[in-house]
């Protein structure tokens, strides 16, 4: 469904890239997170995935389709985003913040139709977002603000979902919450979500597999099981002071 070929991710084409060359692919209903140390790349790969810069080399396909080649409002009703900059909307209500979701179907000027309505209404519901419904997008909470934008992406009806550090404002209640439920909509919708996060233990429970950045432009891929037996979840994240432990799955302090 997703597949990465030679890719190289980063800003400047006089430096080597960010990240890659890699190649990569992703099956459809897979939940996958992208994991690795700040600096290491990650919002830099997602934003080249989704198509918001180019790449560096390779390219990336989804169902065939070359990312790069696709017009905007082809690429915008394949793939949804969601990143973790808090969104403002004045004067939107979340109605109308779910309803843009259906944006690259209709067009500016087009009326919903009782079928685009339906949709937003169970994407509503699917991220336990119709309480809100009326209220205006900018009183509510982050936590809340995110739901909201999960159920966009939802009404958009995506193949593929890039999610870019959206609970990093969540406590850890919140966090399993939304980390489950776009697993469930991987599942559900045969969809082909990324997530990149720096909560590792939560990634290492919920995630089919991993993309693990080490900082240096390389990605390891595999479930969980099979990175933490690797050795290579300590390798990126292991300091003089902290060290993952695979037997307990968890980070522990090193030393007496």
């Amino acid at each position: 469904m997703l597949r990465l070929t030679k890719l190289g991710a980063g800003y400047d084409r006089n430096a080597p890239p960010v990240v890659g060359p890699i190649d990569l692919d992703a099956a459809p209903g897979e939940f996958i997170c992208i994991l690795g140390r700040n600096g290491a790349g990650k919002s830099t790969l997602m934003r080249t995935i989704a198509g918001l810069q180019p790449a560096m080399s390779g390219e990336v396909e989804l169902d065939g389709q070359a990312i790069d080649n696709m017009r905007g409002a082809n690429r915008a009703q394949l793939i949804a985003v969601v990143l973790t900059e808090r969104t403002f909307s004045p004067g939107l209500r979340v109605d109308d913040v779910v309803m843009l979701g259906r944006q690259p179907f209709t067009g500016w000027q087009d009326a919903l139709t009782a079928e685009d309505l339906n949709i937003c209404e169970d994407a509503l519901s699917q991220a336990s977002a119709s309480d809100f419904r009326g209220r205006f997008f900018d009183d509510l909470s982050d936590g809340e603000r995110q739901r909201v934008m999960i159920a966009r992406a939802i009404a958009q009806t995506p193949r593929l979902m890039v999610l870019d550090e959206i609970t990093a404002f969540l406590d850890l209640p919140g966090r399993v919450e939304v980390m489950s439920l776009l697993r469930r909509q991987a599942r559900a919708r045969g969809l082909c979500v990324l997530l990149s996060s720096h909560d590792l233990d939560l990634s290492l429970e919920l995630a089919d597999r991993i993309w693990l950045l080490d900082g240096a432009g390389g990605v390891s891929c595999g479930t969980p099981a099979e990175l933490i037996e690797a050795g290579a979840i300590g390798r990126a994240f292991d300091t003089p002071e902290v060290t993952f432990s695979s037997v307990r799955r968890r980070f522990e302090l090193a030393g007496p």
